[in-house]
């Protein structure tokens, strides 16, 4: 029997193995990262009741009171309950994010997401009044009487259906991280709110939306780009992914583009209105973005890693490799020297931010970032330790 090796297929006897016809080489994979240590036993210890409902429900350890007790256990849960009318609205109308620590303005849609949050369950008071509220938003109308701190001044119909548009994205995406994704409600609001979407994504307008009116470049009336608020209801809604797994696939390209030099603003009408609310790209682009305002890139990530895209996206990842970095030998999170808080968090990001009691703000940040970086690694497909 001969000692040389068999042929590559199709090369014959006298041939050389040219650059045309030499066998492709497959380079190996990538090792993977190594595994993500959180200190769970240390959380436990030091967090307050809703880190330790919150650590039950992700790793199912053990706690000195069941979850059942933990999940009202938070003194803020009780706070906000006392800011509550009764009839499922808190004083700051919708979307308000509130400044101070005693929750002094918030709206109403934060108000719920803080308590989905921090473990209450939407069927009890005051959620399923709040819950009442928030099917009505999800009406096809323009009536501005419901528009609380959205209402403008001179009830401008198209300003009116901005203002719809976007609380009615912000309940659709309140409902389904309540889960209610499958009430025909929900769905059927979520189903028109991904067509109307797709159809941008799939349009010409997508590539170039901006249009000069005067010397500022802006975003046409009928440009359709996702919110923040539409991305997190996709995030809370698996089912409606799996059916418009075409306009998925548009969203997470059009997410990983650049975020241009405009800001979001748009002609509304005969008016010129801020949209801080939509995504016109990569929101997180670099270390700059991360450092301004590090609660809402980790809100990001942790989007990101609930649709699937963060283990596709090189930049994404970055980003988690250094939050995990900023660690300490025990695996807790530590604010680097070039982190400044921002004066404002905004109201699609600040809900899961702080469930923690803890007396002091710095710590009570660590507690909470250091849980939920352990969070995203895993729903990103990184082996989690807990220790």
């Amino acid at each position: 029997m001969s000692g040389f090796a068999p042929l590559p297929p199709g090369l014959s006897v006298g041939e050389s193995l040219t650059d045309s016809n030499r066998v492709p080489v497959t380079p190996p994979p990538p090792p993977p990262p190594p595994p993500v240590d959180i200190p769970v036993q240390w959380l436990l210890t030091n967090g307050s009741a809703s880190t330790q409902h919150a650590l039950i429900q992700e790793y199912g350890i053990g706690a000195a009171l069941p979850p059942a007790a933990l999940r009202y256990a938070a003194r803020q849960g009780w706070q906000l309950l006392g800011m509550h009318d009764g009839e499922g609205m808190w004083p700051g109308g919708w979307l308000t994010v509130p400044t101070g620590p005693h929750f002094a303005g918030i709206g109403t849609i934060p108000a719920v997401r803080r308590l989905l949050a921090l473990g209450w369950d939407p069927e009890g008071p005051p959620l399923a009044a709040a819950k009442r509220q928030l099917f009505r938003l999800l009406a096809e109308d323009a009536d501005p009487t419901v528009l609380a701190e959205l209402r403008p001044a001179d009830d401008d119909e198209a300003a009116v259906r901005r203002g719809r548009l976007i609380l009615r994205e912000a309940a659709a995406a309140t409902l389904a991280e309540a889960g209610y994704a499958e009430d025909p409600r929900v769905r059927g609001a979520a189903l028109r709110l991904v067509q109307r979407v797709g159809r941008y994504l799939a349009s010409p307008l997508a590539e170039k939306p901006w249009v000069r009116v005067g010397n500022q470049q802006v975003l046409p009336e009928d440009a359709a780009p996702p919110s923040y608020w539409f991305v997190l209801m996709l995030a809370a809604m698996p089912q409606i992914r799996s059916e418009s797994h075409a306009v998925v696939r548009a969203l997470e390209a059009y997410l990983a583009r650049p975020w241009p030099r405009q800001l979001p603003v748009q002609q509304v009408g005969g008016q010129l209105l801020p949209q801080p609310q939509l995504v016109l790209g990569d929101p997180l682009a670099s270390r700059h973005e991360l450092d301004a305002d590090t609660p809402s890139a980790v809100a990001w990530l942790d989007l990101m890693a609930r649709l699937g895209f963060l283990p596709r996206h090189e930049g994404w990842q970055r980003w988690l490799d250094q939050l995990l970095h900023d660690r300490d030998r025990a695996g807790l999170w530590h604010p680097p020297r070039s982190m400044a808080l921002p004066q404002a968090i905004p109201a699609w990001a600040w809900s899961p931010l702080g469930i923690d009691d803890h007396p002091e703000p710095a710590t009570a940040l660590a507690i909470d970032l250091t849980r939920r970086l352990g969070t995203i690694a895993r729903r990103a497909g990184r082996v989690v330790r807990a220790t």
